[in-house]
């Protein structure tokens, strides 16, 4: 239970406080703010019934246990192929760089020519030579 005193004194900080409220309202710049908020109250309560619904549709396809599953199998298939791609082209890699330390002999001037005939190196020159082509290009519309 509250004693008198204890009631005096809340209902003084009460008090108090709607006096600094209404300190604050008697502000030239708080009145214009307000006005601008009156103003303006259309436009905000459309943006909130906006954000009301997206949060609305967020947090329905968040719960949405199986778009979720959908998503991670479709995932799933994009993501397993794009990996067994790149550990393939790791394990080459790695295959070539143990060749290319164990292999001692030099490659002289006919071996460099017998090596353009081969298909995968004609493969990369292609690839190379189109590639610098098209940034050749970029940088010329650039321009």
């Amino acid at each position: 239970m509250s004693t008198p005193e204890v009631q005096t004194a809340e209902l003084a900080a009460a008090a108090g406080k709607q006096i600094d409220v209404l300190d604050q309202l008697i502000k030239p710049e708080v009145q214009e703010s307000l006005t601008v908020l009156v103003e303006n109250l259309p436009k905000l309560a459309e943006l909130v019934t906006l954000l009301t619904k997206s949060y609305d549709f967020a947090q329905s396809i968040a719960t949405d246990n199986v778009l979720i599953d959908d998503l991670k199998v479709g995932l799933g298939e994009f993501v397993t192929p794009v990996t067994e791609k790149v550990k393939g082209v790791a394990a080459a890699a790695i295959e070539a760089n143990d060749r290319a330390q164990a292999e001692t002999a030099s490659i002289g001037l006919f071996g460099m020519l017998k090596m353009l005939k081969d298909p995968q190196v004609q493969k990369t020159l292609r690839f190379a030579q189109a590639f610098l082509n098209a940034m050749a290009e970029r940088d010329q519309n650039k321009l």
